[in-house]
């Protein structure tokens, strides 16, 4: 073999060895929307909030009796131990939020990533200055409750970090429409999520807002269609 081969092999050995990171622009890889300026679109209670919970504070992981290095990601003081207000680049929790290094990617592994809109979501967040908004003016729309346009996205939101995977919570899938129509039947999802007696009081850590539960459950009484 000789010395050019020997070269071309070494070189390509360390390019595949090696763990690339996506070209970031202001800290966010090409597929964040970077927020406009002076805007303050997100809202932290209903928009952050629930992504962090469902998908970081959960048991043995960063929720109050873990607190897995030191972090507790079930609440607004707890977050931004690991947030830069306008820096989401030196920011701790968005540097393993879009690493794509199995080792390092918060929520590890086999938990799913994030989605690109929960990444967006918090990507302008932590730019538009990491505020703890709450009760805010919501777009929310009680018309609006189809399963893929309300339901789902509900559901990715606060839920499926913990109702997914190969060993969901307490056995519940949520993460497509077969699963969801199961419990909607039953009773299990609407008497979750209005912290009903007899049922587990969901999600996690808090409750979805009114208007949330409206349109779920107008979807419920609509019949559940898969639309």
């Amino acid at each position: 073999m000789n010395k050019f081969v020997l070269t071309f092999l070494s070189l390509t050995m360390a390019l595949l060895s090696c763990t690339h990171k996506p070209e970031l622009v202001n800290g966010a890889p090409p597929y964040i929307t970077p927020p406009p300026p002076g805007a303050n679109t997100i809202c932290f209670e209903t928009d952050v909030l629930p992504i962090f919970v469902s998908n970081c504070a959960k048991s043995g992981c960063h929720d109050a009796i873990t607190r897995e290095e030191g972090f507790q990601l079930d609440n607004y003081a707890g977050i931004m131990k690991g947030i830069k207000p306008n820096n989401a680049a030196d920011s701790k929790h968005w540097e393993l939020i879009i690493s794509t290094s199995p080792g390092e990617r918060m929520p590890p592994p086999p938990a799913a990533p994030l989605t690109v809109a929960q990444k967006d979501s918090i990507y302008k967040w932590i730019m538009q200055g990491a505020p703890n908004t709450t009760n805010c003016a919501s777009a929310c729309n009680t018309n609006n409750f189809t399963y893929s346009g309300a339901v789902a996205p509900i559901l990715q939101s606060a839920c499926t970090g913990c109702h997914s995977g190969s060993s969901p919570s307490a056995g519940i899938n949520l993460t497509t429409y077969a699963d969801v129509e199961k419990v909607a039947s039953n009773g299990r999802l609407l008497g979750s999520i209005k912290h009903q007696s007899g049922y587990v009081p969901m999600p996690t850590g808090g409750k979805l807002s009114d208007c949330q539960i409206t349109q779920i459950s107008k979807w419920i009484d609509a019949g559940k269609l898969n639309n």
